[in-house]
């Protein structure tokens, strides 16, 4: 679905994907006048993205699909600092080697969400560390620093917090992030005409920060825009499960789990997250949801749900490869995989482990199922065995055969004497491989 700039903000609206604008009237104008250069800053603080990046890198090819120029901003500079934004403590700092190796990586991850072609709106990806490597402290002070009031940046949410919190503070580094994200769009403004900076609702007093700090220095008026932070209904946090965060690396989170985090969004979220994370048209969701009310049974949304994002993230052959471990696992035909099914399924990101039944001697299934990492402790595993909820190739086992894996394991029990999958509870599976 293709939505030029006069229907953009309306739809941005309608998906509850708006939550502040500066001169919002002001703001339709500019985007319908012409194509647009806007910006949305991803530092580097991991080796990969998560899940709660997606909402911004979506927004970007929302606005490139309605004729807009997206930059995505890798921070080299500002990852070296640290967004103090609504974190409870300091941030690690990182060393330069490691944020560059970081960077790097996110360039990659941003590149599959928008276009890069020889049109004039093809995306670009900037690392601020371009402009910032060769400032000296006296120019910055002189020529950015003095246009911030310290008055008005403690009165900043995200700051003021901070100071507030008992026992914590914010140090001179994290506080001076302010002034050089600022320094960001009032750059991207006068290197790339960069007019737009959006982000999460998280980023407000920084990207007002950068709209007023281009006023000052360009003399142009900028733009910003905030998406709703993504919550769930229950309070818990979104992107976090019991195994932890679910990133955009296949690596990092396979792409059947990450198939399975969507699956198993409450039905309280699901009509939301279609709207934010799909591109499905609000009329498209609206009748997925109204024909889930009318229907008996489970709703539908979820899968849908599941495949568009899926897809988004890890292409058609992820996906597949996502659907193909999920049909194999809840079909109830496991013992129909073939040889090859099974390595495939290993290949495709199932959780897996390979072992040597001599490791296992003497080694209770509470040990072995921690390791492995399919729980996240022995009480998890011996409850489950006390409820006869482990099942080892379709066969369940309790507490008598905590003491037995060398003779669960053994090659005689195994499909094509080496594969074995567990299945923990209703949800956590699998894949153990005897060498």
């Amino acid at each position: 679905m293709t939505i030029g700039s006069n229907d953009l903000l309306k739809d941005l609206q309608n998906r509850g994907l708006i939550a502040q604008t500066t001169a919002e009237e002001e703001l339709a104008n500019h985007l319908n006048e012409t194509s647009r250069t806007l910006y949305c800053g991803f530092d580097p603080t991991a080796d990969s993205l998560h899940i709660g990046s997606l909402v911004p890198l979506l927004m970007l090819k929302r606005f490139q699909q309605a004729g807009h120029k997206p930059l995505a901003l890798v921070g080299g500079a500002t990852g070296l600092i640290g967004d103090p934004s609504f974190k409870a403590a300091e941030r690690k700092l990182n060393g330069p080697e490691v944020v560059n190796e970081w960077v790097g990586k996110l360039k990659t991850q941003v590149s599959q969400f928008i276009e890069f072609n020889d049109n004039a709106n093809s995306a670009e990806v900037v690392n601020n560390y371009d402009w910032t490597k060769d400032l000296n402290i006296l120019d910055f002070l002189r020529d950015v620093g003095k246009h911030f009031s310290i008055n008005a940046m403690i009165q900043k949410e995200s700051v003021k917090q901070r100071i507030n919190r008992e026992g914590e503070g914010i140090s001179f580094t994290e506080f001076t992030y302010m002034i050089l994200q600022s320094f960001d769009f009032a750059e991207l403004n006068r290197l790339n005409g960069c007019s737009l900076q959006i982000g999460g609702s998280d980023q407000w007093g920084n990207i007002t920060g950068g709209t007023e700090l281009t006023r000052r220095q360009n003399g142009n008026q900028v733009f910003g825009l905030t998406m709703p932070l993504v919550t769930k209904s229950d309070g818990t946090k979104f992107g976090k499960t019991e195994s932890g965060t679910i990133w955009l690396d296949s690596k990092k989170t396979s792409q059947y789990a990450f198939f399975q985090f969507w699956l198993n969004t409450a039905d309280a979220d699901v009509y939301k997250f279609l709207k934010y994370f799909t591109f499905l048209s609000v009329e498209e969701i609206d009748a997925i949801e109204k024909a889930d009310q009318e229907a008996e049974g489970r709703p539908q949304a979820q899968g849908i749900l599941a495949k568009e994002v899926t897809r988004l993230v890890h292409g058609d052959d992820g996906l597949a490869a996502a659907e193909r471990i999920t049909q194999a696992l809840f079909s109830g035909e496991a013992a129909d995989l073939s040889e090859q099914d099974l390595a495939q399924i290993q290949l495709d990101g199932l959780p897996s482990t390979e072992f040597e039944l001599s490791s296992l001697t003497d080694m209770p299934l509470t040990s072995f199922f921690t390791e492995s990492g399919l729980a996240a402790n022995g009480k998890q595993v011996k409850d489950a065995l006390q409820r006869n909820s482990v099942f080892v190739n379709g066969e369940a086992k309790g507490m008598q055969d905590n003491m037995l894996a060398t003779e669960i394991f053994a090659a005689d029990k195994g499909y094509y004497n080496k594969y074995f999958l567990v299945k923990l509870g209703k949800k956590k599976h699998h894949l153990f491989v005897l060498k």
